[in-house]
């Protein structure tokens, strides 16, 4: 008799490399040229982003530096929702960016449709943010995880605890 095999489907953002980010992004914008005299910070706030500049060209310019440093840091940034550009005090613009954690019903949704259309002989169930698939093949779980991998997901997905 074989054993079922099972891996977990899980979207989560590394905060201490989201923070590591933005100290190395802060560092470059204090040494480039086009932001001397500027009021840009970004800054962490629990698991949203808050970029301030002087206007929206900078907070745009500002955006690309992190995202670089996102990237290099290996941080998902399809887990980043911005928000609208608002004015702040002392004639900035200020932008809030949520940190997606974990995947909601919508994307689960998603997924387990994309498993289903798989035709594989794999059970999916959803766990508060995370899905778990388990099946008696552990070559169906790898075309699962290929098939997954292979779909244009909003958000950015792991796969961890493959037993």
């Amino acid at each position: 008799m074989s054993k079922e095999s099972s891996f977990d489907i899980v979207s989560k953002v590394d905060l201490s490399e989201v923070t590591n980010a933005i100290n190395i992004a802060l560092k470059e914008i204090k040494n480039r040229y086009d932001f001397k005299g500027s009021k840009s910070d970004i800054s962490l706030e629990k698991d949203e982003l808050v970029l301030i500049s002087d206007d929206e060209f900078k907070l745009e310019q500002l955006k690309d530096v992190l995202i670089g440093k996102l990237i290099r840091r290996g941080v998902p940034t399809k887990n980043i929702q911005y928000g609208k550009i608002e004015p702040a005090s002392g004639g900035t613009v200020r932008q809030r960016a949520k940190l997606v954690q974990g995947i909601d019903k919508e994307n689960a949704k998603k997924i387990n449709t994309i498993i289903k259309n798989t035709g594989l002989k794999v059970k999916s169930q959803v766990q508060d943010d995370q899905i778990r698939v388990s099946g008696k093949s552990k070559d169906d779980l790898q075309k699962v995880i290929a098939a997954i991998r292979e779909a244009d997901l909003p958000i950015d997905v792991q796969f961890v605890n493959y037993r």
